[in-house]
């Protein structure tokens, strides 16, 4: 395959299979028909033989060259399956698209400091496991490092103080960046305000700029509830402090703590009633998660 893509890449040889797909011909007639000279349309076409897309036999002084369809309808098979991969419904494409459409409206809409200030965003989840379990989910920095990222990025590093006044750190890396050798995507910082444990957490968080300002603070607000043999989980976003250099960012809240949420969602599923012999409800104890690359 990566001989006949290297192949049919040059214009020219293009040019040869397009003249040979209509029927086979001697070298001087494609050479003709190409506008080129015959010994570089013979080159060309013993690049294409190599490769598998042509073949040849001597008649008399001609040499004749075909074209073989095969080659080209295996190229034509790998190709559609890439393209109906990338055009699968609600995939990382889709995605890209959605956070494309969100982003150039929000970079439109980002004209002054405080354009985005008093934006909300709300999410409600239910979840298998009980509000205690959930809560670890919520709190516990090496549960938190699990989900609390949208698909396509992972936790680097994470500190997750879950007291009142506790301190939040955030660093995310690419997904696929599994040795951490690639620079950091982004980082956050904030402040736990409100801890009831099973019942509500509320902190601030701001993710910083390349100049390392924040970009906005968001005031968030989870609360936790029994559903039957699970949880109810509300979560609110309140934006504040919002820069003009943050429309990158107010564009990726919904999609990806959405995504974020939906982790944690197949967390729990996959093992509702995770808990250990230290496990809590009244604990305030801080957890720290760091150099997780």
């Amino acid at each position: 395959m990566d001989a006949l893509l290297a192949a049919l890449a040059d214009p020219a040889r293009w040019r040869l299979v397009s003249l040979l797909a209509e029927r086979p011909r001697p070298v001087g007639v494609l050479a003709q028909l190409a506008q080129a000279r015959q010994p570089q349309t013979t080159k060309h076409l013993q690049t294409l033989e190599r490769a598998g897309v042509v073949t040849s036999q001597r008649t008399g002084q001609r040499r004749i060259y075909a074209l073989k369809a095969g080659p080209l309808r295996d190229l034509a098979a790998a190709l559609s399956v890439l393209a109906d991969t990338a055009e699968q419904s609600g995939g990382p494409h889709a995605t890209y698209d959605s956070y494309q459409r969100a982003l150039d409206a929000e970079r439109h809409a980002a004209t002054k400091p405080g354009w985005a200030d008093e934006r909300s965003f709300t999410f409600h989840r239910s979840l298998a496991g009980r509000p205690e379990t959930v809560w670890r989910h919520l709190t516990e920095a090496d549960l938190l490092v699990h989900w609390w990222t949208p698909e396509d990025l992972r936790v680097g590093e994470l500190v997750f103080e879950a007291r009142p006044g506790g301190q939040i750190v955030q660093e995310y890396r690419d997904a696929d960046d599994t040795d951490g050798s690639h620079p950091v995507v982004g980082r956050a910082v904030g402040v736990v305000d409100d801890v009831r444990p099973a019942e509500r957490l509320a902190y601030r968080l701001s993710p910083l700029l390349a100049d390392g300002r924040p970009a906005f603070t968001a005031h968030v607000e989870l609360i936790l509830g029994p559903a039957g043999t699970g949880s109810d989980l509300d979560v609110r976003w309140h934006i504040a402090d919002s820069t003009t250099d943050s429309a990158e960012f107010i564009a990726g809240i919904e999609i990806g703590f959405g995504q974020s949420l939906d982790k944690l969602a197949t967390t729990l599923a996959a093992n509702p009633h995770h808990t250990d012999s230290t496990d809590s409800t009244d604990s305030t104890d801080s957890t720290d998660t760091r150099s997780m690359t």
